[in-house]
């Protein structure tokens, strides 16, 4: 391939090894960075951006701007299920005849969210926010989506169900390239990164480079919620050794743990899916360890009076005061609220008050 780098927004990094800023609808995140790696069997590509026809544009003049048509496409591994990187991977596979790999866990959530109408999932967020002690006027949206049976398609409600299964530790079969998947759980249950095993081009000193997804970002902390499933159970681990089971698992402890399987690799510089390319992943890892224990101590603190998951969030600190966080973010902050109390009772630190509806929680 030889790139033309032109407009649109396309990176070489060389030794292969492209960039293709993909533009995500509405979201303050801006884009994602959907990578090109050549292959002797041809283009590959890491995650493929939002399933909204501007993105689709972006894409497609993109890998014209390296040479390569959507119908070149070979194969798109996808480092986990979120529709900003695996929105557009049914079209690129219906465009090209590409195959889909997903780790087990994401290609799990996949299945289950599209055998799942939009009033289930209506049914399941309403069921899932009462528990966590929401106002009525926050749930009432909900309940009457939910009664009304609108909309019929929800945003990546319907995702490509993947070809094959991306197996933690083993190279993918990429001839040409040296390309392990390292599983990484956390911000979803099956999130993968990538780490390409060969000498920096530039040559940086460490141990290759490593496509991070949403894993290990170099300006902010990916979300930490709980899994969501209208299914309600989800195995944190899955090795046979382990039998924990519980609604959501601890996506926290997955996280941490994840984390410090990635400082380990030293890669010589990182490739995320959304800002910029960074080098020096154990200082990046460090320092986001720090942040989450900093927020398990202040939760602790806050938790020296019983609080539901609703009321935890109002109190803790985001990047803008409560009052100022949109519906739908909310949400989401309430779920980042339980995966950290998750972690605290996992850890013996903090415990459900018996009898409390909706639940709340107390420091131990």
């Amino acid at each position: 391939m030889t790139p033309q780098l032109t407009d649109p927004p396309v990176t070489e990094h060389g030794g292969g090894v492209w960039s293709i800023k993909v533009p995500i609808p509405d979201n303050p995140l801006g884009f994602t960075l959907v990578h090109l790696l050549d292959t002797d069997a041809g283009p590959v590509l890491v995650d493929t951006g939002w399933d909204d026809p501007a993105s689709w544009d972006t894409l497609v003049a993109g890998l014209a701007a390296c040479g390569v048509a959507v119908a070149d496409v070979h194969g798109v591994v996808i480092t986990h299920h979120h529709p900003d990187h695996h929105g557009l991977s049914g079209q690129v596979r219906d465009a090209s005849g590409a195959w889909l790999a997903m780790h087990d866990a994401d290609a799990s959530v996949v299945r289950r969210t599209r055998s799942n109408p939009p009033d289930r999932w209506y049914a399941y967020l309403v069921d899932k926010l009462t528990a966590a002690g929401a106002p009525a006027d926050h749930v009432a949206p909900l309940i009457r989506a939910r009664d009304e049976g609108r909309p019929h398609k929800l945003p990546g409600l319907a995702p490509a169900l993947p070809d094959r299964s991306i197996t933690p530790g083993e190279l993918l079969a990429l001839p040409g390239r040296r390309l392990r998947a390292i599983w990484t759980p956390g911000h979803t249950p099956g999130h993968v990164c990538l780490h390409l095993e060969e000498d920096h081009p530039a040559g940086l000193r460490g141990n290759g480079r490593l496509f991070s997804g949403d894993h290990l970002l170099p300006g902010i902390t990916p979300h930490i919620g709980l899994y969501e499933d209208p299914e309600s159970e989800t195995v944190t681990d899955p090795s046979p050794s382990s039998r924990l089971r519980s609604s959501g698992g601890d996506p926290l402890g997955d996280y941490l743990d994840s984390l410090e399987r990635v400082a380990r690799l030293d890669p010589a510089e990182i490739l995320p899916a959304h800002q910029r390319t960074f080098t020096d992943a154990p200082a990046r890892v460090h320092e986001l360890l720090t942040h989450h224990e900093e927020r398990l101590t202040g939760l602790l603190t806050l938790l020296a009076e019983p609080l539901t998951p609703w009321r935890i969030a109002e109190r803790m600190e985001w990047n803008r005061p409560w009052d100022e966080i949109p519906y739908g973010s909310r949400t989401i902050a309430v779920s980042e609220a339980e995966a950290h109390v998750r972690r605290l009772v996992k850890l013996g630190r903090a415990e459900a008050v018996p009898g409390s509806d909706p639940v709340a929680f107390v420091a131990v």
